[in-house]
């Protein structure tokens, strides 16, 4: 464990710590997007919501980490809501920062997302996070 990640965890003794996507690649691209101010939001199916233990509730607060699993910052969970994968919003596709901010380019990464995972449908429903970056995670 590296001496950051281990002072974050000190720091935010009640934090999850984890990283965005589904390979390193992603992982990198997606911290770089929240470090960045471009991500704020965030989601995964229902079903994987489900599976998180502790489940992730507002007020929490979350240890980042990159695809090496260095921590790269600190973000809390500001709301989360139950929607759709075909009810998503122009305006909560684009809190993801991902690619050109678009809904169409939101529903083709994350249906290759979700259908990598095994859960697709157009109906299926997702837990959509809001989150805040706290602090970014420099030399402590």
């Amino acid at each position: 464990m590296s001496t950051l990640k281990s002072y974050w965890q000190d720091k935010y003794p009640q934090a999850l710590c984890w990283a965005f996507g589904d390979s390193p690649t992603l992982a990198d691209e997606l911290a770089a997007l929240v470090v960045s101010g471009k991500k704020r939001g965030t989601c995964c199916s229902l079903a994987s919501y489900r599976q998180e233990q502790p489940p992730v509730t507002p007020g929490a607060y979350h240890i980042v980490l990159n695809g090496a699993g260095d921590a790269v910052c600190v973000i809390r969970t500001l709301a989360l809501r139950l929607i759709r994968f075909d009810e998503m919003t122009a305006e909560l596709a684009a809190m993801e920062g991902e690619g050109d901010l678009s809904l169409a380019y939101w529903q083709s990464a994350h249906q290759q997302f979700f259908e990598r995972e095994g859960s697709w449908s157009p109906e299926m429903e997702l837990i959509y996070e809001e989150f805040a970056v706290v602090e970014l995670a420099g030399q402590p």
